[in-house]
């Protein structure tokens, strides 16, 4: 079964699952030990801390092991706004960062602190301008992730850490996706990632602080890891982690150029080959493996499971896909469609074959879940105002696929307005109406749910 779906995780690299049994048996033992076991263990401890930090950019000694890639995020950012506390207590964030620096953002709120969240372009790109322009004087740290995780597109993160620089702001980098086809730009100070994200064992994360930046380690801690990753290190881990690290980095520059066509081909053909679909994220500044798109008047989930009955396992941003029954983050923040999205990441050595009988499969799949949508509002005249669509208790993609049924019953200029109780209504209309090329003129409460209004224009 095809796996297109390594943005979230990746299987064991051989590399990884050869130094973790090699590691069990020689680096059982207390690093912090003077007897030769102990010795042993440590020596295996430094050799994987020199590897990570040559690979990630940074000395060993500023390069810290950690339980997992959100762990890393976690500590990195209280240590930072703890040891900056006199700056201030202004926290800078992007509004597509992984959902683990979001609840340290909230958190950090709850405790009185301030956030300003900077909204990306249409593509998911953060602008240099806007991320300059949210830096203040009382800014103690400021988070931006290298690249999405959901859409691949690469963040400017050289030119934010410039702007830091000048303002006096560290920048802490979440290099999860693209530390596996190289370290980040310079001139970060703080930097976490996460190894099963490029076929390490999960339980192991990176967190790397440079030498002078103000960090004091989150409480309780102890005496391992310079207080940030405090209890006995699981080293075989660490070492398979380092180790499948190495190997990957060795492959990328070729593998990412493979994989880099086989996305662009995908990039290419979903929508030549399913109508009313667009493809999100920057199409140029982007990882070479991740291609996210969205189908109009489709459900993601059901979406999802047809393409696992054709053999393939590809994740979602969808709102039905997600235990909160809220729409990706990320998507909302661009302002793009997402109902009936999918994202396929393709792992190492996915081969072009695979890519096509995707491509070959997918609009099926599309068909047939679109298919299983029946109508769901009801239409009435409301005088000068065009049409009211009442899909109140109706949850999306059901008022946009009933808006698409009914639009061509207004003249062009002639509105209809979509009553909807579904918060997702909120993004995915606008979003059809960029897509389809009508006029989004805005919402307004209703007495039950809010009132959508659009202008058809063509």
């Amino acid at each position: 079964m095809p796996y297109f779906d390594a943005a979230s995780t990746l299987p064991p690299h051989p590399v990884a699952r050869e130094a973790l049994l090699a590691a069990w048996d020689e680096g059982w033992a207390d690093p912090a030990r003077l007897y030769r076991e102990g010795r042993r263990a440590r020596m295996l401890l430094d050799a994987a801390r020199e590897t990570a930090a040559e690979l990630v950019g940074c000395r060993p000694d500023e390069l810290s092991f950690t339980t997992s890639g959100t762990r890393a995020l976690h500590t990195g950012i209280a240590g930072a706004l703890a040891g900056r506390r006199r700056t201030g207590r202004h926290l800078v964030v992007s509004a597509v960062e992984h959902s683990a620096v979001l609840h340290a953002a909230a958190a950090h709120e709850r405790a009185g602190g301030t956030v300003t969240e900077v909204a990306p372009d249409r593509g998911g790109r953060i602008g240099p301008g806007a991320w300059a322009a949210a830096l203040r004087p009382d800014t103690a740290l400021a988070c931006l992730q290298s690249a999405n995780h959901e859409t691949g597109t690469e963040q400017p993160v050289a030119e934010a850490a410039e702007a830091g620089r000048a303002a006096g702001v560290p920048l802490l980098v979440d290099a999860a996706q693209s530390l596996p086809w190289g370290p980040p730009a310079g001139g970060w100070s703080l930097l976490a990632a996460s190894a099963h994200k490029w076929g390490g064992p999960g339980g192991v994360g990176l967190l790397a602080v440079r030498k002078g930046v103000r960090f004091a380690a989150p409480e309780p801690s102890d005496e391992r890891e310079e207080g940030r990753a405090p209890g006995f290190p699981a080293l075989p881990l660490v070492v398979a982690a380092a180790a499948s690290l190495r190997a990957v980095r060795a492959e990328a520059a070729a593998e990412g150029q493979r994989l880099r066509r086989l996305t662009g081909l995908i990039r290419d053909r979903v929508p030549e080959l399913v109508p009313d679909c667009e493809v999100v994220g920057d199409p140029v500044r982007r990882l070479p493996h991740i291609v996210t798109f969205s189908c109009l008047y489709a459900d993601g989930e059901a979406l999802l499971h047809a393409l696992d009955r054709e053999g393939f396992a590809v994740n979602s941003g969808s709102s039905c896909t997600s235990a909160t029954l809220a729409p990706s983050h990320v998507l909302k923040a661009m302002g793009v469609l997402s109902e009936g999205n999918v994202r396929v990441s393709l792992p190492p050595g996915t081969g072009e074959e695979e890519v096509r009988r995707f491509l070959a499969v997918l609009p099926g799949a599309v068909r047939g879940v679109r298919d299983q949508l029946t109508a769901g509002g009801a239409v009435t005249a409301d005088g000068d105002d065009g049409l009211v669509l009442d899909t109140l208790g109706k949850r999306c993609p059901v008022p946009v696929t009933e808006l698409g049924r009914v639009i061509g019953r207004v003249p062009v200029g002639g509105t209809v307005t979509v009553l909807s109780d579904d918060e997702v209504a909120g993004l995915d209309i606008p979003a059809w109406c960029h897509l389809r090329g009508h006029e989004y003129l805005g919402e307004r409460p209703a007495p039950r749910g809010t009132a959508y209004r659009v202008r058809r224009t063509a």
